[in-house]
């Protein structure tokens, strides 16, 4: 029996792509940057073009069964204060959203917390025992669908943070003086992931995020079939 195809916009380096992969569906990717660590068939192109009938190689949007979309979240994350952060990141969440809406398809999109969104589920990676020993990844998003209902797991926060900053990741300690910087190693390990870059961690969410979320879907799926 075939697996369901899911259309990745906003892909990256693929993190929610694999989650969803997990949970049982054929996954494209769709990025305006040049994403060579992508796990699966990927496509170089606008993501809101391709809601506009783009080019999409031999693929047109209507040959999904579903659409998940990240759109950037700078434009939301709570780093956007800092002296030094650029202050003209474009909002695309909201043209996202009203394309996914027409497409008539089941969708997710994901985002930081402060987004505007009407977010159905919270995910946390101390819900998922994320983490290194000693200290747990928290990394919280939002998700908010096209209508079907996804389980929320409670955070379950305990003792010390990595976090995960792209160039770096640290223990949110380090400011009173008693944290320390984990090896690029210990930052895959946190995030359950194993292919990507230094710099690409920065933008991913774990790939245990989507696996929950896909399940769902999947659910959601089989009930419109």
């Amino acid at each position: 029996m075939p697996r369901p195809r899911l259309l990745d916009l906003f892909c990256g380096a693929g993190g929610a792509a694999m989650g969803y992969h997990r949970a049982g569906f054929d996954v494209t990717g769709v990025d305006i940057a040049p994403q060579p660590r992508y796990p699966f068939e990927f496509y170089q192109h606008d993501a809101l073009a391709v809601l506009d009938g783009g080019y999409l190689g031999p693929h047109n949007r209507w040959e999904f069964d579903a659409i998940h979309a990240s759109p950037p979240c700078q434009a939301y994350s709570a780093m956007r204060t800092n002296w030094n952060a650029r202050k003209d990141h474009p909002d695309l969440l909201p043209p996202t959203r009203d394309r996914l809406t027409a497409s008539g398809l089941p969708w997710v999109i994901e985002n930081v917390p402060g987004a505007p969104m009407a977010p159905l589920v919270l995910m946390c990676g101390s819900a998922f025992g994320l983490g290194i020993p000693g200290y747990q990844l928290r990394r919280h998003r939002w998700f908010e669908t096209s209508g079907f209902w996804p389980m929320s797991l409670p955070c379950q926060h305990s003792g010390a943070v990595i976090g995960i900053y792209g160039d770096h990741g640290r223990d949110r300690r380090r400011k009173e003086g008693f944290g320390r910087y984990f090896t690029l190693a210990e930052r895959k390990q946190a995030m359950g992931v194993d292919w990507m870059a230094r710099s690409e961690l920065d933008q991913a969410i774990p790939p245990a995020y989507t696996e929950h979320i896909g399940r769902m879907l999947l659910a959601a799926l089989e009930v419109i079939a």
